[in-house]
């Protein structure tokens, strides 16, 4: 089993204090179809910002990466919700992604979500101007792939390798 994840419970907010009320020691388990149809209407509506930004200037990388990185968190959160996995409140892609693995998943295609994990805390601080620019559209059409294989999960019978 994948240890905690980092900073899973560490400055919860009063929006997240009621998950960890509810769900002991900030973890889910859940198997629950609604609840991951839920985090991908969230997901959805991250993807949303992220069209309506597009390659606009007036949004920093930092702000499409945020949302890159919160459609994809709540995209790999809803198929571990489908696999019945568990899973903390962490921002962590990397070991989202090594709990999908855990369950026989292969996810080399979506590796490169990895690389977004700094905008979930760090670059919504302080950008680092080392930072080679996001490929926008590059972005908005993994996350789509990303996406829709998770909805075509949710929305047909599982069938042994759905999932895979």
């Amino acid at each position: 089993m994948l240890a905690a994840a980092p900073g899973s419970n560490a400055g919860a907010t009063p929006s997240t204090a009621f998950l960890l009320a509810r769900f002991a020691k900030g973890r889910f388990s859940m198997g629950d179809l609604e609840q991951a149809s839920a985090l991908m209407d969230a997901a959805g509506k991250n993807f949303s910002a992220l069209r309506a930004m597009g390659n606009r200037p007036a949004f920093a990388d930092e702000i499409f990466g945020f949302h890159v990185q919160q459609t994809g968190e709540k995209s790999l959160k809803a198929w571990l919700a489908f696999l019945g996995g568990d899973y903390p409140l962490t921002y962590d892609l990397a070991w989202l992604l090594g709990a999908l693995r855990e369950q026989g998943i292969r996810t080399a295609p979506f590796k490169w979500l990895i690389d977004y994990n700094p905008y979930a805390v760090q670059f919504r601080y302080m950008a680092d101007p080392r930072i080679a620019p996001i490929d926008r559209d590059a972005a908005v059409r993994q996350l789509e792939a990303l996406m829709e294989h998770v909805r075509r999960m949710l929305a047909g019978p599982r069938k042994a390798g759905d999932d895979k």
